[in-house]
């Protein structure tokens, strides 16, 4: 049996989520005739309390077109140091939106309102870059899956606002964050500009996530992802995928996190472990001690069938998931108990 930890993307649909996609009824979603895309879209918007929603096939592009139709050439964008947007994103914001980025440490990722005060630049002054966006993300995947509350997230987008600062949120693992702290999704959007969603991660759809966003935004929106090559004809077999994500899989991602928390608790008790940082969702991120590499542990619980990431320079990363049950648990337990270094 082999056991994939690397991401919560390794998924694959479920049969009630493969019947969905069977039945989809579908259209040319490039002139907005897939009904199914349509309806996907509509949904998104109602759920997060936004206007409009626009279907894409990655995070890393709804994240590049939010921030895009955001800001101009020449400003900045103020973002954790660590941040999808910033870290994994290929550099597109200085390839697409020709911006700079501000970053900050912030609390496990966590931006404040204080962050944010320090940070922003004297307009008038034309040696910086006028400071024009703030990005927040929701889970932070570098800080192992922390999250903001709602009432933490208003403050940081009142006083931003304030300020004339745009909001956009990375809400890639959106929907882990929500089903800890027990609050309404649907409060999220009035604090946003644009908000992306991915299908593909916890929720287990095989591919797409959702850029939410106001309605005066939607034809920019469109007229972006086009340019980005992101305009797809009869996508309604992989919007179904989502519908049903959205239907089926969010109040399940609990269990995710309650098995992330099990294997952090048995890794902060082995010898070959220095480190385990808080666990708030379904990330678990590790330090190794010195003599021992994250590749040799990865090629040790490899000979199990065991597979996870390297995640720095003695960092491991494991990510709990649709696909992972308690089976596989029980077995990633029993060889971190076996192994030895």
């Amino acid at each position: 049996m082999i056991v994939d930890l690397r991401s919560d993307t390794v998924t694959k649909p479920t049969p009630g989520m493969l019947e969905a996609m069977w039945q989809a009824e579908v259209g040319d979603d490039v002139f907005g005739e897939d009904p199914t895309v349509n309806k996907l879209e509509e949904k998104c918007a109602r759920l997060l309390g936004m206007d409009a929603a626009v279907f894409c096939p990655s995070g890393t592009m709804t994240n590049q077109i939010g921030l895009k139709v955001n800001t101009q050439p020449f400003e900045e964008v103020i973002c954790y140091s660590g941040a999808h947007i910033y870290k994994y994103e290929g550099g597109g914001l200085a390839g697409n939106s020709n911006v700079s980025v501000r970053l900050l440490p912030g609390d496990r990722g966590r931006l404040s309102v204080d962050d944010v005060a320090s940070n922003i630049n004297n307009a008038a002054d034309a040696h910086a870059a006028i400071t024009s966006v703030v990005a927040l993300e929701n889970t932070v995947v570098r800080e192992a899956g922390s999250f903001y509350t709602l009432s933490q997230i208003k403050a940081v987008s009142e006083f931003s606002r304030s300020r004339g600062l745009k909001m956009h949120l990375d809400g890639a693992r959106l929907f882990n964050a929500f089903v800890e702290t027990g609050e309404n999704v649907g409060d999220i959007g009035q604090f946003f500009d644009t908000i992306s969603i991915c299908l593909s991660k916890g929720l287990g759809a095989p591919i797409g996530s959702v850029l939410v966003c106001k309605k005066e935004q939607e034809a920019k929106v469109r007229r972006v992802r086009k340019a980005f090559g992101g305009g797809m004809r009869q996508v309604g077999f992989l919007a179904a995928a989502g519908i049903y994500a959205l239907d089926n899989h969010v109040a399940r991602l609990k269990q995710d996190h309650v098995r992330a928390r099990e294997l952090g608790n048995v890794l902060k008790n082995k010898s070959y472990v220095r480190s385990v940082m808080p666990i708030d969702t379904n990330i678990v991120i590790f330090e190794l001690i010195p003599n021992v590499t994250p590749q040799q542990f990865l090629a040790k619980i490899g000979e199990y069938g065991l597979k996870a990431l390297v995640f720095g320079p003695r960092q491991v990363r494991l990510v709990t998931h649709l696909d992972f049950n308690d089976l596989m648990l029980e077995k990633t337990v029993n060889v971190f108990n076996k192994i030895s270094f």
